[in-house]
């Protein structure tokens, strides 16, 4: 037997050995009586946990004929076998609600709630996260132009940004809560002020990041500032460009949420995480946070790509 045809063997053993355990899994966990037989379940558990521990690692080291979907089919496998876990283990452990509701619980209550949680994620990153991020790296973008155009206001600007950088947004988030409303204005001027620095010190970095040899066959060549910087700078700067980008758009969610904390209308994901806590409806609020996530993750990913198709001339890009 080739050593080809054998890899391809164990593989497809692997694969039915998680099938079978992840199928009977699943049936018990389906079941809604209580656990009767704890040593078999949690036996039953970890044969699975390890059946996908060991085919997630024969995928991810290319020994297995679908490794070349590893990009895609691992994390997507890390990913489900968390969740199963995670309902495994509040099943088996009886673990009440209010401290961890199984995911099961919470898929439900997305799907009784898509309304309301439709709005909460209208008002917070539609109408909040999104344009404030945008303001915030535009203007956090020009802002690193003019100083890296005129050096004495970058030496003035940047300490005051590392200052603005370090106060905490529980402390921001009330102030300007009470300078902008209690709308979503005062939500998106949160997030352009957590925005707006990661981006100046970023865009700032990559503009430096042009060769000397570079910058001194432009010079060589007449090349006014302007045309160096489209030319030359600014695509040396695309990494770190898109680096600011993806930071924040976590920190984007991040201030939203936490702004509505400090005064909002009768909707908003923050609104709904606090108000949802006070009563002990802890499923709502892990729906929430969900949806908070998988919206946080879709933006994040959609950079990614952008970032993929823009700077696939960068080593970094070609690389992955």
């Amino acid at each position: 037997m080739t050593a080809s045809r054998q890899t391809g063997w164990q593989a497809f053993l692997q694969i039915v050995t998680l099938a079978a355990l992840a199928g009977f899994l699943l049936f018990r966990l389906a079941d809604p009586a209580p656990v009767t037989e704890p040593a078999f379940y949690w036996l039953l558990v970890a044969a699975a946990w390890l059946a996908a521990w060991e085919f997630n690692h024969t995928l991810s080291s290319g020994r297995s004929p679908l490794s070349g979907q590893a990009r895609w089919l691992a994390p997507l496998l890390f990913g489900l076998t968390l969740l199963v876990l995670w309902e495994a283990v509040c099943k088996g452990a009886a673990i009440p609600t209010v401290l961890l509701p199984a995911p099961s619980l919470i898929a439900g209550r997305m799907a009784g709630a898509a309304p309301t949680l439709w709005a909460d994620f209208v008002q917070t990153v539609i109408r909040a996260a999104i344009p404030g991020w945008a303001i915030g790296c535009l203007a956090g973008f020009f802002v690193a132009l003019v100083c890296d155009r005129f050096d004495f206001i970058r030496r003035g600007l940047m300490p005051i940004g590392n200052f603005v950088s370090a106060l905490p947004i529980i402390g921001i988030a009330p102030i300007l809560v009470m300078w902008f409303g209690f709308d979503w204005q005062s939500k998106a001027a949160v997030v352009v002020v957590m925005t707006f620095f990661p981006m100046l010190v970023n865009t700032v970095a990559g503009l430096a990041a042009a060769g000397r040899l570079e910058r001194d066959l432009m010079r060589s060549y007449g090349a006014p500032w302007f045309g160096t910087l489209l030319r030359l700078r600014l695509p040396a700067a695309m990494p770190f460009i898109f680096n600011a980008l993806k930071i924040n758009a976590t920190l984007a969610m991040i201030g939203a949420i936490v702004a509505e904390f400090f005064g909002t209308p009768v909707v908003g994901m923050g609104f709904r995480i606090s108000t949802e806590v006070g009563r002990m409806a802890l499923d709502m609020v892990w729906a929430t946070i969900a949806v908070a996530g998988l919206a946080g993750s879709a933006f994040y990913g959609l950079l990614v790509l952008a970032e993929r198709r823009i700077t696939f001339w960068h080593p970094s890009v070609r690389s992955r």
